[in-house]
Protein backbone atom coordinates (compact mmCIF):
# COMPACT_ATOMS: atom_id res chain seq x y z
CA UNK A 1 0.00 0.00 0.00
CA UNK A 2 2.84 1.96 0.83
CA UNK A 3 4.40 2.22 -2.79
CA UNK A 4 0.99 2.95 -4.11
CA UNK A 5 0.01 5.88 -1.85
CA UNK A 6 3.96 7.34 -2.50
CA UNK A 7 3.17 6.06 -6.89
CA UNK A 8 -0.31 8.12 -6.56
CA UNK A 9 1.51 11.20 -5.10
CA UNK A 10 4.25 11.39 -6.73
CA UNK A 11 2.05 11.16 -9.97
CA UNK A 12 0.16 14.23 -8.97
CA UNK A 13 3.29 15.72 -8.33
CA UNK A 14 4.29 14.92 -11.70
CA UNK A 15 1.57 16.47 -13.50
CA UNK A 16 2.19 19.97 -11.74
CA UNK A 17 5.63 19.73 -13.59
CA UNK A 18 5.15 22.81 -16.02
CA UNK A 19 5.12 22.09 -19.69
CA UNK A 20 8.06 23.14 -21.89
CA UNK A 21 8.27 26.13 -23.65
CA UNK A 22 6.33 24.41 -26.56
CA UNK A 23 4.02 22.99 -24.92
CA UNK A 24 5.21 20.02 -24.51
CA UNK A 25 5.30 17.57 -21.66
CA UNK A 26 9.22 17.45 -21.71
CA UNK A 27 10.19 17.25 -18.08
CA UNK A 28 7.49 15.49 -17.02
CA UNK A 29 7.66 11.92 -18.58
CA UNK A 30 10.97 10.51 -16.49
CA UNK A 31 8.86 11.52 -13.19
CA UNK A 32 5.46 10.71 -14.06
CA UNK A 33 6.67 7.31 -15.90
CA UNK A 34 8.44 7.01 -12.79
CA UNK A 35 5.58 7.89 -10.21
CA UNK A 36 2.77 5.28 -12.50
CA UNK A 37 5.98 2.78 -12.11
CA UNK A 38 5.33 2.89 -8.18
CA UNK A 39 1.67 2.33 -8.49
CA UNK A 40 2.05 -0.29 -10.98
CA UNK A 41 4.94 -2.12 -8.73
CA UNK A 42 2.43 -1.66 -5.62
CA UNK A 43 -0.22 -2.97 -7.33
CA UNK A 44 1.59 -6.14 -8.40
CA UNK A 45 3.08 -6.89 -4.53
CA UNK A 46 -0.63 -6.16 -3.04
CA UNK A 47 -1.67 -8.94 -5.83
CA UNK A 48 0.99 -11.14 -4.84
CA UNK A 49 0.61 -10.89 -1.49
CA UNK A 50 -2.81 -12.19 -1.27
CA UNK A 51 -3.58 -14.46 2.00
CA UNK A 52 -0.11 -14.17 2.58
CA UNK A 53 1.40 -13.09 6.20
CA UNK A 54 3.37 -9.80 6.22
CA UNK A 55 6.57 -9.83 5.62
CA UNK A 56 9.18 -8.72 8.45
CA UNK A 57 12.03 -6.08 7.95
CA UNK A 58 15.18 -7.37 8.19
CA UNK A 59 17.11 -5.57 10.94
CA UNK A 60 20.43 -6.40 8.70
CA UNK A 61 19.59 -3.72 5.89
CA UNK A 62 18.97 -0.85 8.44
CA UNK A 63 22.35 0.79 7.92
CA UNK A 64 21.87 0.45 4.45
CA UNK A 65 18.60 2.15 3.93
CA UNK A 66 19.77 4.94 6.43
CA UNK A 67 22.74 5.09 4.38
CA UNK A 68 20.98 5.69 1.03
CA UNK A 69 18.38 8.33 3.07
CA UNK A 70 21.44 10.22 4.03
CA UNK A 71 23.04 9.96 0.51
CA UNK A 72 19.76 11.49 -1.19
CA UNK A 73 20.24 14.52 1.45
CA UNK A 74 23.64 15.42 1.04
CA UNK A 75 23.05 14.68 -2.75
CA UNK A 76 20.60 17.43 -2.86
CA UNK A 77 23.24 19.66 -0.46
CA UNK A 78 26.20 18.92 -3.12
CA UNK A 79 24.31 19.87 -5.79
CA UNK A 80 22.90 23.22 -4.47
CA UNK A 81 26.24 23.94 -3.91
CA UNK A 82 28.71 22.52 -6.18
CA UNK A 83 26.17 21.48 -9.07
CA UNK A 84 24.99 18.44 -11.09
CA UNK A 85 28.07 17.02 -12.34
CA UNK A 86 30.25 16.76 -9.20
CA UNK A 87 27.39 15.90 -7.20
CA UNK A 88 26.33 13.05 -9.50
CA UNK A 89 30.09 11.82 -9.62
CA UNK A 90 29.96 11.56 -6.09
CA UNK A 91 26.75 10.21 -5.39
CA UNK A 92 26.66 7.31 -8.09
CA UNK A 93 29.55 5.18 -6.54
CA UNK A 94 28.80 5.61 -3.09
CA UNK A 95 25.16 4.51 -3.89
CA UNK A 96 26.95 1.23 -5.67
CA UNK A 97 28.95 0.99 -3.12
CA UNK A 98 25.97 1.14 -0.46
CA UNK A 99 24.33 -1.92 -2.64
CA UNK A 100 27.50 -3.87 -2.20
CA UNK A 101 29.79 -3.03 -5.43
CA UNK A 102 33.48 -3.38 -4.49
CA UNK A 103 34.98 -3.30 -8.29
CA UNK A 104 37.07 -0.02 -8.42
CA UNK A 105 36.71 0.05 -11.96
CA UNK A 106 33.36 -0.32 -11.72
CA UNK A 107 33.08 2.50 -9.19
CA UNK A 108 35.02 5.04 -11.21
CA UNK A 109 32.49 4.36 -14.47
CA UNK A 110 29.76 5.06 -12.50
CA UNK A 111 31.22 8.48 -11.56
CA UNK A 112 32.12 8.72 -15.00
CA UNK A 113 29.45 7.69 -17.10
CA UNK A 114 26.33 8.47 -15.40
CA UNK A 115 27.06 12.03 -15.16
CA UNK A 116 27.65 12.40 -19.16
CA UNK A 117 24.96 9.51 -19.30
CA UNK A 118 22.19 11.92 -17.42
CA UNK A 119 23.81 15.03 -18.83
CA UNK A 120 22.95 13.60 -22.35
CA UNK A 121 18.75 12.11 -21.77
CA UNK A 122 17.75 15.57 -19.28
CA UNK A 123 20.18 18.22 -20.70
CA UNK A 124 20.73 17.30 -24.37
CA UNK A 125 17.36 14.91 -24.92
CA UNK A 126 14.87 16.82 -23.00
CA UNK A 127 16.17 20.10 -22.34
CA UNK A 128 15.04 20.17 -18.44
CA UNK A 129 18.43 21.66 -16.64
CA UNK A 130 19.73 21.45 -13.25
CA UNK A 131 20.26 24.76 -10.96
CA UNK A 132 23.64 25.87 -10.87
CA UNK A 133 25.85 25.17 -7.70
CA UNK A 134 26.21 27.86 -5.68
CA UNK A 135 29.91 27.88 -4.43
CA UNK A 136 31.22 26.19 -7.81
CA UNK A 137 29.99 23.87 -11.35
CA UNK A 138 31.65 23.03 -13.33
CA UNK A 139 28.91 23.24 -16.39
CA UNK A 140 29.77 26.40 -15.73
CA UNK A 141 33.46 25.78 -16.64
CA UNK A 142 33.26 23.47 -19.56
CA UNK A 143 30.44 25.65 -20.89
CA UNK A 144 27.74 23.07 -20.94
CA UNK A 145 24.76 24.69 -19.86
Amino acid sequence: MALILLGVGATFTSMNIALDQYGRWGARIFPLAGSLSLVALGLAELWGARGKPAPTLDRQYLPAIFALLALAVAYVWVMAQFGYLISTALAAPLALWIFGVRNVIGLLAAAVLCPAAYHLIFFELLGVFPPFGRWFDLLDVFGWY
